[in-house]
């Protein structure tokens, strides 16, 4: 960024020579190392500043939006004053093209854009990765041109509106002088040659649309959003450009019993009440088939029983399965509503056989385990 030399000075732009040397002349004054030692690095930059615009030459740098004593050529013998900072192209914009020419014209092979497709899979799928057969629809290499976009064995030839350059140029003049500017020639767009005869398949383009089938492996452990790079899969580019990348992204479905973090899984099984007093041994099925589930004598609600390993396969950045995540089983213990007259009698006698006719109250503290406390928590974050 080119330094403010007119904020160094604390003038204006439009400021004259008089005006500069008065200002320099009380800042030296201010500022000179043997009045003042602690600011000897602020007046060899006032100093810089004055001898910039107290020079007409330098001072049409910065009022062009350059820095004459930038280190990039400026203030060396014989380097062009204007590199370094980008001024060149001000310059051409100006006053014409410099002694570096033009950007020339631009290459008729260009790489090939990257092209998305997006998958569906179920869980198991995720789990377990799969290959599959997909139809994408990109341009391919022509293949009667073979990416040289002609017909036969004619060639390209130069053209005759910007004789070769890929660029015309119009001149303007205004209160700065001629003004000369560039733009991509319209009839060769900027490639600085025509095809006279193109091909008939791809009409010179070089490249055409084609359905093809490709073969995708998608590896075990992938989720919602992840995606599959296939090199060289995508776009071909104009004039026979490489192609680009082809990536197939995951959109998993949402399963019916499993819902998933990451690599574990959590499911919730609701079980009787009796079931949860006496205790049981249940069948679950997981994502390696049908295993056991062992429900412990008096469990109670809201108890979460974890299966190790028999979540989703660990899948790093570098694309190998490290370990699985575990399956947590959420138990929801069930009350009935509605009793007959005999089933009523029974948990009558047994609430008598146990003594829990009537209701016991907790002590707040250790044995509530701090209950208002917690309901006062709950509701501060409502």
């Amino acid at each position: 960024m080119a330094r403010d030399y007119y904020g160094i000075l604390g003038v204006s732009q439009n400021a004259t020579q008089d005006e500069i040397k008065r200002a320099y002349r009380k800042l030296a004054r201010q500022l000179h190392p043997d009045v003042n030692p602690n600011e000897e690095a602020r007046f060899k930059e006032v100093t810089a500043a004055y001898e910039v615009l107290s020079n007409p030459e330098k001072r049409r740098v910065v009022d062009l939006g350059g820095d004459p004593l930038d280190s990039g050529g400026g203030g060396r013998p014989g380097g062009d004053p204007f590199s370094g900072f980008g001024l060149g192209d001000i310059m051409d914009a100006f006053f014409g093209a410099s002694t570096g020419g033009g950007r020339g014209p631009r290459s008729r092979v260009q790489p090939g854009s990257d092209a998305l497709i997006r998958l569906d899979m179920t869980l198991e799928e995720c789990a377990a990765g799969a290959t599959r057969e997909l139809t994408v629809d990109t341009a391919i290499l022509c293949d009667r041109c073979h990416g040289a976009g002609t017909q036969n064995n004619s060639k390209p030839v130069q053209c005759d509106t910007c004789h070769g350059r890929g660029e015309v140029q119009s001149v303007q003049r205004s209160f700065l002088g001629q003004v000369v500017t560039s733009r991509p020639c319209p009839v060769c767009r900027g490639y600085g040659e025509v095809i006279p005869d193109p091909c008939q398949q791809c009409a010179g383009d070089g490249r055409t649309r084609s359905r093809r089938t490709i073969s995708v492996n998608i590896p075990a452990g992938v989720a919602e959003g992840m995606r599959v790079r296939l090199a060289g899969q995508g776009e071909v580019g104009p004039g026979g450009g490489p192609a680009g990348d082809l990536y197939v992204e995951v959109e998993e479905h949402p399963h019916e019993i499993f819902e998933r973090d990451g690599a574990d899984l959590h499911c919730i099984v609701q079980i009787p009440m009796t079931t949860a007093a006496l205790g049981a041994t249940l069948p679950l099925k997981t994502l390696d088939g049908e295993e056991e589930l062992q429900i412990d004598p008096g469990t109670q609600p809201n108890t979460q029983l974890v299966m190790t390993g028999r979540g989703m396969p660990k899948l790093r950045s570098t694309g190998r399965v490290d370990g699985r995540g575990d399956l947590h089983v959420h138990l929801e213990v069930l009350v009935p509503t509605k009793l007959d007259a005999a089933q009523s009698a029974l948990l009558r006698d047994l609430a008598e056989m146990r003594g829990e006719n009537e209701p016991s109250l907790s002590h707040n503290g250790k044995g509530g385990g701090g209950l208002f406390s917690r309901l006062r928590a709950s509701r501060g974050n409502r």
